[in-house]
């Protein structure tokens, strides 16, 4: 069973223990605007506001959960639709884990669902460099994911390698770090004593890459629910 089945599985028993599935309750997902999901930011070069990626937004009994994707879709309809849609795709599978957000914040048992705004990023990334100091030392890190803002505060303390998918980040420098490519994965997973994983890995499935060869550390609002399933273990402090 892949690593999405499984937490499938464990919201829809969740959801049918809390009962759920049956009511008639409506799920809408819709892409955010760059200002709505992430304000006003030091810099210009998180993907959401490249275009590379947006934000869908899932509403669920008045509770919000989001999950990042590149492939922007719309979806409405009930929680026993999401719970066995398919999740062959991107847009699906970012329909399927922002619902995930939505109900389990919905029910208290996941925070921190929302992306923080403006300054946020930046002060983030200060708190996750001085967690990350207190927690595991001055260990090597390997990051999957491009967030520029998180790169500038852990380069130049912790030895870090960062792996990204786009081909626009590819072979760039962020604050003296070369950004590598997905063939680089495996070279960087076995340099590093520790894995930062955005959480946009279970959106677009390629989580299972990371999980169970080292210890892992998820950032990011999209594996908020997940996490708190899973117990994985998550740090993501300016989310609200």
């Amino acid at each position: 069973m892949s690593i999405l089945e499984q937490v499938r599985a464990r919201a829809i028993a969740l959801w049918e223990h809390a009962g759920l599935m049956d009511q008639p309750i409506t799920i809408t997902a819709a892409p955010l605007t760059v200002e709505q999901a992430i304000g006003h930011p030091d810099g210009q070069d998180f993907p959401i506001q490249k275009g590379k990626e947006r934000l869908m937004e899932a509403v669920f009994d008045g509770a919000k959960g989001q999950a990042f994707t590149d492939q922007v879709c719309a979806y409405q309809g009930r929680l026993a639709d999401v719970a066995h849609m398919q999740l062959h795709t991107n847009g699906q599978r970012a329909v399927f884990v922002a619902t995930v957000n939505a109900v389990l914040r919905s029910l208290d048992k996941a925070e921190g669902t929302i992306h923080c705004r403006d300054a946020g990023p930046r002060e983030c990334a200060s708190r996750i460099g001085n967690h990350l100091r207190q927690h595991y030392g001055m260990v090597k890190i390997g990051m999957a994911g491009f967030q520029p803002a998180l790169i500038g505060a852990l380069s130049g303390h912790f030895p870090l390698r960062v792996v990204d998918l786009d081909p626009d980040n590819i072979g760039a420098y962020r604050h003296g770090v070369c950004i590598e490519g997905g063939s680089a994965t495996s070279s960087i997973i076995d340099w590093a004593d520790l894995l930062l994983v955005t959480g946009t890995t279970l959106a677009n499935d390629s989580i299972g890459l990371f999980l169970g060869v080292k210890p892992v550390l998820f950032y990011g609002t999209t594996i908020a629910g997940a996490a708190r399933l899973m117990d994985w273990e998550r740090y993501c402090p300016c989310s609200t």
